[in-house]
């Protein structure tokens, strides 16, 4: 028997109970013996799979027996979404309802929208794809859960972002947020109209370092890398660190350490980078939605009330979407942002860089040309803070 095996009770949707183990595998209840322990068997036994696996769990809900036997792959997701609406429907139980509600009609609205895609969202991932906008938000993160991960779409003809998924994360563990990005992939490639092959841009940002204001500085710098010249990424990112190692700056070196990991070597440098394609900031896309939301919820709401409010939400953003479709809504007009302001900045460095190529510059007048860029966009208000 496997050791430290972690049981959550859940039940499944015709209200019987149901067993999860390590938060992977999910088991139905089968049949009760002489002695009162019972026998749960693998949801995926009475499938193709004829999973064998089985629990047998004492009255105190005490592990006998555990047959791991599994011939069929884990189901996280799956299992996260059973666990979720049990606690949804507990909450339902514990908390007034609006006497025109019935319980069991808000419960039935909100688990329908657990782990699907919404037919709203499905028709801007078939034709938006091109770029995903992803932001995440802890202040509207429902009570018990770590984080709201949104990814949003913009709509060119309209000027206008729309959501395309909400995500509710329970930690913030590597493992969760590739399981989140799986997803969402698999989701975006599923519903693409097209047959072809096309790159998806998938646009994040780094969490705002919390240290002394020269730290800041740097960060901010790295922060920025992404908005000039690639050729030169890699020599600024040394200088860098070297000025940073010489104060001794240690915590923010483990940061430069796992950035060079992840997204010098590990990465090529062009998925990344907006020097020949400075349209939209992560931030702006995304941040004002997050903001709107915790207005909304000024407390960590219920799983269930956030589910419930954020379903509406869905429909206004999709018949705002339908309504400037059909020319009821005209065209959002675009005002100058900090977006424009980083453009304009990097054109004038690139006529900068020609001048210097011209007048037979070396590499390092170049390298010292955009760290002078860098300085520049710190002062440029990118909403990072």
């Amino acid at each position: 028997m496997e050791d430290n095996i972690e049981i959550e009770i859940s039940e499944t949707n015709r209200g019987n109970e149901q067993i999860i183990i390590n938060k992977k595998h999910k088991f139905n209840f089968s049949f009760q013996r002489k002695d009162k322990s019972k026998i749960y068997r693998c949801t995926e036994y009475k499938t193709l799979n004829k999973c064998k696996s089985l629990i047998i769990l004492n009255d105190k809900k005490e592990v006998l027996k555990y047959e791991s036997l599994h011939n069929h792959l884990e189901k996280e997701i799956d299992v996260s979404i059973s666990v979720t609406k049990h606690k949804i429907k507990e909450e339902i139980k514990k908390n007034s309802i609006p006497m025109d509600i019935k319980p069991k009609h808000i419960f039935n609205v909100v688990s329908q929208e657990m782990g699907l895609i919404c037919p709203e969202y499905t028709y801007l991932f078939s034709n938006y794809h091109k770029n995903i906008f992803a932001d995440g938000t802890f202040y509207a993160a429902p009570k018990y859960s770590y984080q709201l991960f949104i990814t949003r779409t913009y709509v060119g003809e309209f000027n206008m972002f729309y959501t395309t998924s909400i995500s509710i994360l329970k930690n913030k563990k590597q493992s969760t947020y590739e399981t989140l990005f799986k997803e969402i992939k698999k989701n975006a490639n599923k519903f693409r109209s097209n047959i072809l092959i096309t790159t998806i841009n998938f646009h994040c940002d780094f969490e705002q370092v919390k240290n002394n204001n020269d730290v800041y500085i740097y960060y901010k710098a790295i922060s920025n890398l992404p908005f000039i010249n690639p050729n030169y990424i890699f020599d600024i990112y040394i200088i860098i660190k070297r000025i940073c190692q010489k104060k001794k700056y240690n915590n923010f070196l483990q940061f430069l350490e796992y950035f060079n990991k992840n997204y010098l070597l590990k990465y090529n440098v062009n998925n990344w980078n907006y020097y020949e394609n400075i349209e939209h900031l992560t931030n702006n896309a995304s941040k004002s939605y997050n903001s709107y939301l915790n207005n909304i919820f000024p407390n960590k709401p219920l799983f269930y009330k956030l589910i419930y409010i954020l379903k509406e939400e869905v429909k206004l953003s999709y018949n705002d979407y339908q309504r400037r479709t059909k020319g009821n809504w005209k065209k959002k007009q675009k005002l100058f942002s900090a977006t424009d302001e980083i453009k304009i900045l990097i054109e004038n460095y690139k006529s900068k860089e020609i001048n210097l190529f011209y007048n037979g510059c070396n590499r390092n007048e170049l390298i010292k040309l955009w760290k002078e860029c860098l300085i520049d966009l710190n002062d440029i208000n990118i909403n990072l803070k």
